[in-house]
């Protein structure tokens, strides 16, 4: 047995006021539109009585909040929505009887799409009670399965489960303390309390997180507020709080701490598929913990993984997170190994019809050139304060090395960029 209440045009305050009065009787509230909930009455029998009992505690306790509206009690949810979206006051529709109470209804109680009700309305169908009489099969052909639904709704006699509302649980914990506090060690003692109790609710919920954010109220107004990131989703409270407390370590507060709020955002959980044959790898939070440290000594910007920037001027580069994934290149060909010399080193090149024939350059470099393969002429970032303009060649020395070179426009110097390993 389902109770349903409707309120008409309730939004808002009122809308939340209308739950909180049928959380009083069941914790499964299922939101049907604006103003509509339904919520199971059948358990409420041996506590306040028949049916006409429950209707009229329930719109007592609502009248109490200054809520009116209608209430229907049926078998199932959908005949009670129509009952208390159609008829004042308070409906009580037996068991067996539902299509007499709801044959009288218009046929726009229904969801109806607005292609179905063009059909229904070129068939001269007005009521439910009309459409409830056709036959089952033909509306199966024309209608499909949504059809059938709907003159199950129209007959009342279609069941289905509740869909309650699920608040979302709220991650976040917080801690007023008596006096403020100026020392790092007593603060870190109440975050690892709360990030425990963060972890302890995320495992209950079948989460973890990947973003840990703290905020920290000051004395006399104002707060700071910190985030850590954690390349993966995990639930060890212990690595996030080491992650915290370099992070404070690094940008302490500056003033005394009133009061500590920590957040995590829930995302699911991390799957790891371990090979029988394959050696385990590292944790990722003891790696997480140990760039961290590394990152506090040389700063943000000075760790990370080099990679290659999309852009033809030579030698850029950049860092990036080692967390990031990367795509491996594919195929099994065998390449050179390139060792650039940061910063180039100077040459000087001896020209014999415009080909390289001497190099004699810094670290000992020299030889004639017995192979020469140039020049590339490339150029580029014109629009920016440092242009590039330079012809490249790569050169195979009499003892065997093979170098890069390359002539700096406008400047008209040879330099050595790197060695062919």
């Amino acid at each position: 047995m389902y109770a349903c209440i409707h309120i008409p045009d309730a939004a808002g305050e009122a809308l939340a006021a209308l739950l909180e009065v049928a959380r009083t009787f069941s914790p499964l509230v299922e939101v049907d539109g604006p103003g509509t909930v339904v919520l199971p009455v059948g358990a409420l029998r041996r506590l306040i009585g028949g049916p006409h009992e429950i209707a009229s505690e329930i719109a007592r306790r609502a009248h109490e909040r200054g809520l009116d509206g209608h209430i229907g009690i049926a078998a199932n949810p959908d005949t009670a929505i129509l009952a208390a979206r159609n008829l004042p006051g308070v409906t009580v529709i037996p068991r067996g009887d539902e299509a007499r109470h709801v044959g009288e209804f218009r046929l726009d109680t229904l969801p109806l799409a607005a292609e179905t009700f063009e059909v229904l309305d070129r068939w001269g169908v007005r009521t439910l009670d009309e459409f409830g009489a056709l036959p089952e099969d033909g509306i199966a052909e024309r209608l499909g399965s949504a059809g059938v639904y709907l003159q199950r709704l129209a007959r009342g006699t279609a069941d289905r489960p509740l869909r309650p509302v699920c608040d979302a649980a709220v991650f976040r914990e917080r801690f007023e303390l008596d006096h403020g506090l100026t020392l790092l060690e007593p603060l870190l003692f109440i975050l690892a309390r709360l990030l425990n109790d963060l972890c302890a609710k995320l495992i209950v919920h079948g989460f973890a997180t990947s973003d840990a954010r703290l905020t920290l109220e000051f004395e006399g107004g104002g707060e700071v507020r910190r985030s850590v990131r954690m390349p993966f989703p995990s639930r060890d409270g212990k690595a996030m709080l080491k992650l915290l407390q370099l992070d404070l370590e690094a940008h302490p507060p500056g003033a005394p701490v009133a009061a500590a709020v920590v957040e995590v955002i829930p995302v699911e959980p991390r799957t790891v598929q371990g090979g029988l044959f394959i050696p385990l790898a590292p944790e990722p939070e003891k790696l997480e913990l140990t760039l961290a440290k590394i990152r506090a000594m040389v700063g943000e910007r000075n760790i990370g993984s080099p990679e290659l920037q999309d852009t033809h001027r030579p030698g850029a580069w950049r860092f990036v997170s080692v967390s990031e994934p990367r795509e491996l290149a594919s195929g099994t060909q065998v390449r050179l190994a390139f060792r650039c010399y940061n910063p180039a080193l100077k040459a000087r090149v001896e020209l014999r019809e415009g080909m390289p024939k001497r190099l004699d350059a810094e670290r000992g470099i020299y030889g004639n050139v017995v192979q020469a393969a140039g020049p590339w002429r490339a150029s580029g970032d014109w629009w920016c304060p440092d242009p590039w303009d330079r012809d490249e060649w790569d050169v195979g020395l009499n003892n065997g090395a093979v170098y890069r070179i390359y002539l700096e426009h406008p400047a008209e110097r040879w330099l050595v960029e790197g060695a062919y390993d």
